[in-house]
């Protein structure tokens, strides 16, 4: 039986030594009443909280989980490099393995650069963006999620003014929008930045039109200014490339992080060599950026994308996953909304404003052993199977039941609710 009395107790206490409880996109402020906040264990395709209960995991710890937790080839990978050298004075040569595993991998990569975060490799893109012909003007799409920096954070308390203050906004697949936001940056015009899809939070993904892809190179090259694919949350989900390369556009920067270790804390922001120079005059750095273990781990990621069908195992996963929702939200009189690329899934219910009925869903879903997000994109991994699927779909019937049955008592979560009206 579900119980959370440990993780209640884990909340009482982090409200009195962390701000707000707990921070940032992990914190369940904005999840349905009672998912869980604490885990204490992660392997394969499944999550344990705090109180023992066990979840088949569809956020991958937003992302990170590639090829399943505790993959044993990469934790082989992982002890073994702890025993050498991790943290230290200098990196390893591991750092130069990685940046020519990566060069080899990425078709328009000459260099690559690491870090720690998603928000590190996209900030570095921004310096080198306005680096490369000394401009200021940046182009990003309404919306668009680039990290957690006073430059695109999706909260703006503590962000002043001129953190934003050269930044331009456009319509995602827009190209006439596109357009405007660079005749309005003129000869300021230093970088573009792109999504690899639209993955906005509380909306239907959509993917890149190949028109509005041509269009953002095509401006770039005119103004002689940067364009930056933000990979950090599709990366290696689309294509064992730059996402981009599904549409034919090749960027000149690229970030990368979430899967790029298998859960192990690394990112990486990659160049051609048009953006070399600028790479070279920026000041970038961390404590922690050259660690060995974490590269260990992304190697061994990569050879294994490189060599197994992770891809193709992942993205059939999706599919099936897909394809058993809509068959029961057809058969419990519900309208669902599946969008974006089935390695990374949003579901969302029609008629559902002020998301009740994806709580709703998602609660049910979460006490019978299924861990969704009612309002972000979800994350296959590749270790998922079809019993997994099986699995999935007993619990997810039964929260379509369940919520058909309660549907006129459901309640909107306040937090969400006064998020969106803001």
């Amino acid at each position: 039986m579900w119980r959370n009395t440990k993780d209640r107790e884990l909340r009482d206490r982090a409200a009195e030594v962390i701000p707000g409880g707990m921070y940032g996109h992990q914190s369940t402020a904005m999840m349905p009443e009672g998912f869980p906040q604490f885990f204490t264990g992660a392997k394969g395709t499944r999550i344990t909280d705090a109180d023992g209960n066990e979840y088949i995991d569809y956020m991958c710890a937003y992302g990170p989980n590639l090829l399943g937790y505790q993959q044993p080839d990469v934790m082989r990978a992982v002890a073994e490099q702890q025993g050498r050298i991790d943290a230290s004075t200098g990196p390893s040569p591991l750092i130069v393995d990685l940046a020519e595993a990566m060069v080899g991998m990425i078709s328009h990569a000459d260099w690559a650069m690491f870090c720690k975060n998603g928000a590190d490799a996209t900030m570095m893109a921004l310096m080198i963006a306005r680096a490369y012909r000394d401009k200021r003007k940046v182009l990003v799409a309404r919306n668009a999620y680039h990290g957690s920096m006073p430059w695109n954070t999706p909260r703006p308390a503590g962000v002043v003014a001129e953190d934003r203050a050269h930044l331009i906004y456009f319509d995602y697949n827009d190209t006439q929008s596109l357009a405007d936001a660079a005749k309005q940056a003129g000869d300021d015009l230093a970088g573009i930045f792109a999504a690899p899809f639209r993955h906005d939070t509380f909306a239907d993904q959509s993917l890149p039109d190949a028109e509005y892809a041509r269009t953002a190179r095509r401006i770039a090259d005119e103004y002689d200014a940067l364009l930056i694919v933000d990979d950090v949350r599709a990366g290696l989900r689309l294509c064992r490339d730059c996402s981009w390369e599904t549409v034919g556009v090749r960027p000149d920067l690229s970030a990368w992080g979430k899967v790029l270790g298998n859960g192990q804390p690394i990112s990486a922001l990659v160049g051609n060599n048009r953006a070399r120079a600028a790479a070279s005059r920026i000041f970038v750095t961390g404590s922690f950026w050259f660690a060995a273990v974490p590269m260990a781990a992304a190697i061994e990621t990569l050879r294994i994308v490189r060599e197994s069908d992770y891809l193709e195992r992942l993205t059939a996963i999706g599919e099936q996953f897909r394809a058993g929702l809509a068959a029961q939200a057809v058969e419990f009189g519900f309208g669902l909304r599946q969008t974006g690329p089935a390695a990374t899934p949003m579901v969302l219910f029609e008629d559902d404003p002020d998301f009740r009925l994806g709580y709703g869903f998602c609660r049910e879903a979460m006490t019978r052993g299924v861990y969704m997000s009612p309002y972000h994109n979800m994350f296959m991994n590749a270790a998922m199977t079809e019993t997994d699927v099986a699995q999935t779909l007993e619990a997810t019937g039964a929260a379509f039941e369940a919520i058909k049955k309660s549907r006129a008592s459901l309640k909107p979560s306040p937090v969400l609710a006064a998020l969106m009206e803001a």
